[in-house]
């Protein structure tokens, strides 16, 4: 009976949900305590209800209760345990309950660590999370029951999908659901913020350690997810341009607009109607994703489901969302004040210019994932839009926004007089010119230009972010200051948005040259063959057939020379599973700081041959690497000290003085 504990358990989290939804926002609306009281007691018993469900379909797959459908369609007895434990969200049913699940964590998270917020403003952020769970929760219980029974019972599981028989991708989406749902919690207070007609500074306050964790979340799932695709696909890319890596990569873009917007909001009272919109929007595409991965209206391996029905509800609620949100917003923004005033020249400009291009990076990553739909259902015909139109976009945008990320910390609030600014960034451009044009010169053919180009700008970035810290510490005396300064109130948002923005230089690094000087090689091997690649010298020793838990693997082994002098011995192995018969790539990769080699098994071709690829891959640790330090800088941001101390609301809610302004004003 534990799947139909796991079954009232959903359905009393519903109930939860409704109550939750109810109760506080009418008592918020009417001035009735006693109702607005209850949004905790009911976010912790929603929670509490999600986490049994949970934990009754996580049984479900340890014991092998293969009389529950999903169990049985993505379970197997030989399935080890942790592939039975990824499997719960290894496809649309127990995915969507994983979401509804992390939904209610951040919605008890929020009951719990909020406390600085009044109980009108929480009830109301509260009965919106309530509001997006019915949603989930009605779609989970009518259309997609992970609890459903089949009969007869059958003896074996059908295994789950051999892609996802891996360890990234076992933690990947988890990852990347926290940070989707976690942008519920600044969609929830930008439309709590609306109902109540108070877009003071106080509310960018309150929600902008919430969004900036989301987005961490965000960042550390799209980054697992690169690193899953490279070396579990076989083919050594890292980003393919597919519709639904766009879906994850388009909120992420905009909630990156979103936090900077905060920073404005905050702390100058500008940018209120626009950082609230982005609030929306950054949700917005979170759903969108979910759309995408459910319906089956594009194709893609990382689909969930393809079931139109299901499509069509996602579609509705993503109307009635999208729809309800912006016609709130289209009633109360205008009766926003417009906050601070600032000059052209000023931070508030440069990171206004930011948002813009974030923004419009994200309309044409969106045409481009959407034109193939767009046009099919128009009867224009087929179009595939795939590496270049993205490629040359981003060309073309990323030098504008990474040179407005190298002027932001060096410029001033409100107003920065233009001498001033330029006397401070001519050494950094000067540098970054000279650094481009050097690593432009060696090589004399097609690409070395943008090597260059990437290089300027990774200097360009790293010297104004060393200025900014220049100036920063010039005005603390003395190694004890210096120190004092990295554990200030406000300090970990500064250093944040530098780890984050040196992660940003790292990575284009990393992007550009593993792009332009990657090397690739599809040969046929006979044991004992050599062939030679990038200065390295690849012997085939031959193929050897190994059992693995569930699949029966043929491992290759390459011993790998330089200079007469062996650096490692490869193992790539092409996998079939018992169950799930299609074969599995497992390549073969010794990492390095500054270059990978990647060997990927391809088939048997007789007489002891086989076909490999071979793959010379320089600098490309240095996109996760840049990934990480992305995601540590948003967690040194999110942790700053204010927002764990308990500040009077009264003085939240008031400006800043001239005091504060001063002390606040590096930061971002």
């Amino acid at each position: 009976m534990i799947p139909e504990l796991g079954h009232f358990a959903l359905i009393l989290a519903l109930l939860m949900a409704l109550v939750l939804a109810v109760f506080p926002m009418v008592g918020s609306l009417n001035n009735t305590p006693g109702w607005v009281a209850v949004a905790r007691p009911a976010a912790f018993g929603q929670f509490t209800f999600l986490l049994i469900a949970f934990a009754c379909l996580v049984n479900a797959f340890l014991v092998n209760d293969f009389s529950v459908t999903y169990v049985a369609q993505h379970g197997n007895t030989k399935l080890p345990n942790i592939y039975k434990v990824s499997a719960v969200w290894g496809a649309h049913e127990g995915s969507l309950l994983l979401w509804a699940f992390i939904l209610g964590g951040w919605t008890l998270a929020v009951a719990l660590f909020a406390r600085s917020l009044p109980d009108e403003m929480l009830g109301r952020v509260l009965s919106v999370m309530g509001m997006v769970s019915i949603g989930f929760l009605s779609f989970m219980l009518f259309t997609s029951n992970p609890f459903a029974r089949t009969f007869p019972v059958p003896t074996e599981g059908r295994d789950l999908n051999p892609l996802l028989q891996d360890f990234g991708l076992a933690i990947h989406p988890p990852m990347l659901y926290m940070g989707y749902v976690g942008l519920s919690v600044a969609f929830s207070f930008a439309i709590a913020a609306l109902i109540g007609g108070k877009l003071d500074t106080s509310w960018a306050r309150w929600s902008r350690p919430w969004t900036t964790v989301a987005w961490v979340f965000l960042t550390i799932g799209i980054t697992l997810g690169s690193w899953w695709a490279y070396y579990e696909l076989g083919w050594g890319g890292w980003w393919f341009w597919d519709p639904v890596e766009n879906a994850s990569f388009m909120p992420w873009l905009v909630a990156t607009a979103l936090i900077h917007s905060l920073a404005v909001t905050e702390k100058r009272g500008a940018f209120k109607r626009w950082t609230v919109l982005l609030a929306l929007l950054a949700f917005s595409l979170s759903l969108l994703g979910t759309f995408l991965v459910r319906s089956g209206v594009l194709t893609s391996v990382h689909s969930f489901a393809a079931d139109p029905a299901r499509g069509l509800y996602i579609l509705v609620f993503l109307c009635i969302v999208i729809g309800g949100s912006l016609a709130l917003y289209a009633w109360r923004a205008p009766d926003v004040s417009s906050g601070g005033s600032f000059n052209v020249l000023s931070r508030e400009t440069l990171l206004l210019g930011n948002n813009l291009l974030l923004v419009v990076i994200t309309a044409f990553i969106l045409l481009g994932t959407l034109a193939p739909l767009i046009y099919d259902a128009l009867g224009w015909g087929k179009i595939s839009v795939g590496f270049p139109w993205f490629n040359t976009m981003f060309i073309i945008f990323t030098p504008f926004l990474v040179l407005l990320m190298g002027l932001g910390p060096l410029t001033r609030w409100k107003h920065h007089d233009a001498a001033d600014l330029l006397r401070q960034f001519r050494i950094a451009l000067l540098v970054s010119i000279c650094a481009g044009v050097l690593a432009a010169l060696p090589v004399f053919k097609e690409g070395s230009a943008y090597a260059g180009l990437a290089v300027m700008l990774s200097v360009w970035l790293v010297t104004t972010l060393f200025l900014s810290l220049r100036r920063r510490l010039s005005y603390r005396r003395g190694v004890a200051a210096i120190l004092k300064d990295f554990s200030a109130r406000g300090s970990g948002s500064y250093y944040g948005m530098l780890l984050a923005h040196f992660g940003v230089a790292v990575f284009t690094i990393g992007v550009t040259f593993v792009t332009l000087y990657d090397i690739e090689k599809d040969i046929r091997m006979a044991p004992g063959e050599e062939v030679e690649l990038a200065g390295y010298t690849f012997r085939f020793d031959g193929v050897e057939s190994v059992p693995g838990p569930n699949y029966q693997a043929d491992r290759g082994t390459i011993r790998v020379f330089r200079q007469d002098r062996e650096i490692t011995t490869l193992t790539p192995e092409k996998r079939t599973y018992l169950v799930q018969t299609k074969p599995m790539t497992e390549a073969g990769i010794d990492a390095g700081f500054t270059r990978d080699i990647y060997v990927s098994l391809g088939e048997a071709l007789g007489g002891g041959s086989w076909s490999l690829r071979l793959y010379y891959k320089p600098f490309v640790r240095w996109i996760w690497l840049g990934g990480i330090l992305i995601a540590l800088g948003g967690i040194l941001a999110a942790f700053d000290k204010r927002y764990r101390l308990a500040v009077n609301r009264k003085v939240m809610a008031s400006p800043a003085t001239p005091k504060d302004k001063l002390a606040t004003q590096g930061q971002t």
